[in-house]
C-alpha cells in the first residue's frame, strides 16, 4: 500500500466491488468535463449509460490489474494497468514489455489534491515491482493540450500520435528503473 503523506492518499488493489464507485466518478468526470465545454473527450453521455460502459469497467476490475486512491476510506480515484494498449485503440504494441494505464480517474470534487499524480506514482512503482521498464499511457489531444500536459508533469514525454475516428490520441511513455 502506498500513503501519500502530504494529503493521506491511500492506493490499494481493486476488485469487482470497486465497479460501482469509479463508474461514479467517471459520470461526474463526463459532467464536468461538459460543464467546461469539452463535449469531445468522453463525450455527453454518462459512462454508465454507454453501451459498453459498466461491462467495460466490470472487466476493468476483474480482468486488468485495478488500484483504487482512497482519501478518509472513501474511493476518490482510479487506475487500471494492463500489459498493452486496448486492442481498440489504433496503438502498436511496445518491442518490449510494458505496463499500460488503461484508465485514470478522479473525483473532480478532490481536484488539486494530487489524487492522479499519486495514482501515475503508484503505476511507475507497480511497473518497477514487476520487472518492467516501459510505462505507457494514451490520452485525448484535443482542446488545449492540457492533459497531455499532465502527463508529462508526471514524468512522461509524448511518443506518437494517432486518431481513433475524429478522436484526436496522444501516447506517452515514461522510463521506470
Amino acid at each position: 500500500m502506498n500513503d501519500d503523506t502530504t494529503h493521506g492518499i491511500r492506493i490499494r488493489p481493486g476488485s469487482l466491488a470497486d465497479a460501482p464507485a469509479i463508474l461514479d466518478m467517471l459520470d461526474s468526470a463526463v459532467a464536468w468535463m461538459n460543464d467546461r465545454g469539452n463535449t469531445e473527450q468522453w463525450g455527453t453521455i454518462p459512462y454508465s449509460q454507454t453501451p459498453d460502459g459498466v461491462a467495460r469497467v466490470e472487466r476493468y476490475t476483474t480482468v486488468n490489474a485495478p488500484y483504487i486512491a482512497e482519501l478518509d476510506g472513501t474511493p476518490v480515484g482510479a487506475l487500471v494497468l494492463d500489459s498493452g494498449p486496448s486492442p481498440q485503440m489504433p496503438i502498436p504494441a511496445a518491442e518490449e514489455p510494458e505496463r499500460y494505464v488503461r484508465l485514470l480517474v478522479s473525483d473532480r470534487r478532490r481536484a488539486g489534491l494530487g489524487i492522479g499524480a499519486a495514482l501515475l506514482a503508484h503505476a511507475a512503482d507497480e511497473t518497477r515491482r514487476a520487472g518492467v521498464e516501459l510505462l505507457r499511457v494514451d490520452c485525448w489531444a484535443g482542446g488545449g493540450g492540457e492533459l497531455v500536459a499532465f502527463y508529462e508533469r508526471n514524468g512522461f514525454t509524448p511518443t506518437e500520435r494517432f486518431l481513433s475516428g475524429a478522436w484526436p490520441g496522444q501516447v506517452l511513455a515514461q522510463r521506470v528503473r
